[in-house]
């Protein structure tokens, strides 16, 4: 069994099993966060890693950056294309940078998916002089009611799942997360000292966009389609219970480190 995200590869390339819906129910990241990001760059040439459907690809791009990026899943770069996004088809730890250097390395809701200490050493690699990575990653925790009904419906269904028994908060499972990429970073040599970044939103939900969403996350991609019916069943009627929607506060986190 792995222990760490990035060794789950199964996990990590199941999100292209519907690209459509991926893009269309997963949330955008903050303006402030980009515009951050863009000014702490010495230079406009983007490299995303994991950029999945182009999600935070297109709002660097619109921010006036050339973005190019990488994904493990060709059905997931095939969508990103289709929106403008030129993407190669790799890991980033095997991935071939053929000699190019980029000013910043940018990974939204992926750098749990590669190697902590190689991906900042491959990242170094392609950067140029002062160049910036910077990853981030929503932290969210939906109402204890809809929460709760999600974990019972994965222990019905999937009772082996990490998912179905985890304890922890997200705060608590993401300030873990958070610690280690930063470690990473500093055990890869060739950075400064890494800052942490946090931009509090909201977003309201009612109960079709959050279960359009579920699917898409990381213990819900690869149900069959009667047990995935039967735990979004579950989180719906709970949603039902507190009126059909709710607003959820969220905190996007980032951990960036400049090249030395």
């Amino acid at each position: 069994m792995p222990t760490q995200p990035h060794e789950a590869r199964a996990f990590a390339e199941s999100f292209g099993i519907d690209a459509d819906r991926y893009d269309r129910a997963r949330p955008e990241y903050p303006a402030d966060l980009v515009a951050r990001v863009v000014a702490a760059s010495p230079g406009p040439d983007f490299l995303d890693v994991g950029c999945g459907t182009g999600i935070e690809a297109r709002q660097f791009r619109a921010a006036g950056c050339r973005v190019l990026g990488v994904d493990p899943d060709p059905r997931m770069a095939a969508f990103a294309r289709n929106t403008g996004i030129d993407v190669e088809v790799a890991k980033f730890e095997d991935w071939d940078g053929g000699g190019r250097t980029f000013d910043a390395v940018v990974a939204g809701q992926a750098w749990h998916w590669v190697d902590p200490v190689a991906g900042p050493a491959k990242a170094a690699g392609v950067l140029r002089p002062g160049g910036l990575l910077a990853v981030f990653a929503h932290v969210f925790q939906p109402p204890e009611a809809v929460g709760a009904a999600l974990a019972e419906g994965l222990r019905r269904v999937l009772p082996d799942s990490p998912f179905a028994g985890e304890s922890r908060s997200p705060a608590e499972l993401y300030e873990v997360m958070f610690a280690q990429f930063a470690d990473g970073i500093r055990d890869a040599g060739g950075f400064g000292a890494p800052e942490r970044w946090s931009f509090p939103w909201e977003r309201t939900y009612t109960r079709d966009e959050w279960l359009d969403l579920l699917p898409t996350t990381g213990g819900l991609t690869r149900l069959a389609p009667d047990a995935l019916a039967d735990v979004l069943a579950g989180v719906g009627a709970a949603i039902d219970a507190l009126g059909g929607g709710f607003t959820l506060s969220y905190t996007t986190l980032a951990v960036v480190a400049a090249k030395s």
